[in-house]
């Protein structure tokens, strides 16, 4: 310290003379100099460091602008709005995110929305799921055609028990259609007698004497049948079609209405209108309100399948059938085909166009088993996972294979009742992108009749639109048409599918 003072006492006494000071600043200068050098140095190290972390503030804010646009809408939205909630392990609804958060768009839905399907792998296998917190249940696949699973144990015996007294509580009512007698031809003729220009008039609604696509198809067939069934409307169609004008005259729709009317023209008059059946049956609202029964079984079906809630939530309600001694169902289809001429019964309210007529669009069937049967009563699929499906091999020497009063011991697959016991079956195929494609052919089914003993069993049906934008533009007016009756209402009631007829 001591040397250093000295040193620097020697450096300012040096100073004092002219000579010496002024050959001495410059190597002061030029220390200067080097520190403004290096606070430049600094200051645009910090800007050039702030410019690198605004731009990734900015990526990262629209990253997650990204992924919150971009998450697609998964569920269909819910009747408030908002995406439907998920379910947790035990089934549970998560809490729904604030409605104003998400809206639907169809472009986006399209793109991004998917139907879930559970693999089956090989028929006999073996899948663990778990629908309850305190155990698991057993997924048997029974078929690949249809895609069919049986699920032991599904419902308690009190379960059962519960939706039995709730059916009766409810009433049943009756649903029979009986066969025609022997010598008798089933009736499939018009109510009224009309002759073929008569026809040709009321078809033509503008009068010009000539008969285009648009004027056919605006004649949809009442419930009860009406002058013209879609049968005769198909083959006019047909015509229509193989005219190279593309329009119709009299004398062109004369030659093909008396086609139409002939008997015999259409292969097999479609299965559905020969299905036949006798038993009661009664149906059972399952949404908020119901009995928590009810409620726990859509839930369990919503977490089984994996399908968005609000999709389940707007199908058909459960129905409840009681099965007495004699009595059965011929086999059939749950669903329909997809077809230009047709539109689904659940969601022609968002349709606005025309349809020769209204057809049930169930993705799947699941059905539960609420009692046992001491004897028949089985349910038959009398052409699952046959090498191929031709309608007209359904009749064998004569023997018509859906007619399950006389053919029920030759189905391929007979299932017999034990109570708290659940079937589902997929009764469309996928379209290869995710969604609904064409009708299962093999998921013809019915019942056996019962002979002994009453058998109970219950229907649950997830309906869906072949097209997603119908099914989304559908669920949009549900939203709207609910979101205009609750008003301020802090909790809502979801409409259930038959309030949506009266009320939309």
């Amino acid at each position: 310290m001591e040397e250093a003072l000295e040193d620097l006492m020697e450096q300012e006494e040096y100073d004092g003379s002219d000579k010496p000071q002024s050959s001495l600043k410059a190597p002061f200068r030029s220390t200067r100099m080097h520190i403004q050098r290096s606070s430049v140095c600094s200051r645009a190290y910090f800007v050039v460091v702030m410019v690198f972390f605004h731009v990734y503030i900015l990526n990262v804010i629209g990253l997650l602008l990204y992924v919150h646009y971009n998450n697609g809408p998964g569920d269909l939205v819910s009747e408030d709005g908002a995406p439907s909630a998920s379910l947790s392990d035990s089934g549970t609804p998560l809490p729904h995110p604030d409605p104003a958060s998400r809206e639907l768009h169809v472009g986006e839905y399209s793109q991004s929305f998917s139907l879930p399907r559970i693999e089956g792998i090989r028929v006999g296998h073996v899948q663990q799921v778990s629908l309850l917190p305190d155990r698991t249940h057993v997924l048997r696949t029974m078929s690949l055609k249809p895609l069919l699973f049986e699920i032991p144990g599904f419902l308690s015996e009190e379960e059962c028990r519960v939706v039995v007294q709730l059916a009766q509580l409810k009433g049943l009512m009756e649903s029979q259609t009986t066969a025609p007698s022997q010598g008798q031809v089933e009736s499939n003729q018009p109510l009224l007698s009309l002759s073929t220009e008569e026809v040709f008039s009321l078809l033509d609604l503008n009068q010009d004497g000539l008969l285009q696509n648009k004027e056919i198809v605006s004649h949809s067939r009442s419930q009860d049948g009406t002058w013209l069934n879609p049968d005769n409307l198909r083959q006019i169609l047909t015509g229509l079609e193989a005219c190279p004008t593309g329009i119709l005259t009299l004398e062109d729709f004369r030659r093909v209405y008396d086609v139409s009317q002939r008997p015999g023209q259409q292969q097999s008059r479609n299965l559905r209108s020969r299905f036949k059946q006798r038993n009661k049956h009664t149906w059972l609202y399952q949404g908020p309100g119901s009995h928590h029964v009810l409620q726990t079984l859509r839930n369990r079906l919503i977490s089984l399948t994996r399908l968005p809630s609000t999709l389940v939530e707007l199908s058909e309600p459960l129905q409840v059938i009681r099965y007495e001694n004699g009595d059965f169902s011929n086999a059939h289809h749950d669903s329909s085909s997809s077809q230009s001429e047709t539109t689904c019964t659940h969601t022609r309210l968002a349709g606005n166009k025309s349809a020769l007529t209204e057809v049930s669009c169930r993705y799947l069937t699941m059905l539960f088993y609420l009692s046992a049967v001491q004897e028949g009563g089985e349910s038959t699929f009398p052409v699952a996972d046959n090498r191929t499906y031709e309608e007209q091999a359904l009749v064998q020497d004569g023997v018509d294979l859906t007619d399950t009063q006389e053919t029920c011991a030759r189905g391929n697959i007979r299932i017999k009742p034990t109570a708290g016991t659940a079937l589902l079956w997929y009764n469309h195929l996928s379209d290869g992108r995710g969604w609904m494609g064409e009708l299962d052919e093999y998921s013809l089914h019915g019942d056996c009749p019962v002979r002994r003993g009453v058998k109970w069993m219950a229907n649950s049906w997830v309906n869906v639109d072949p097209d997603h934008q119908q099914q989304a533009r559908y669920q949009r007016l549900v939203a709207q048409r609910h979101r205009s009756k609750s008003g301020m209402e802090e909790h809502y009631q979801p409409l259930s599918h038959s309030d949506l007829h009266q009320d939309l």
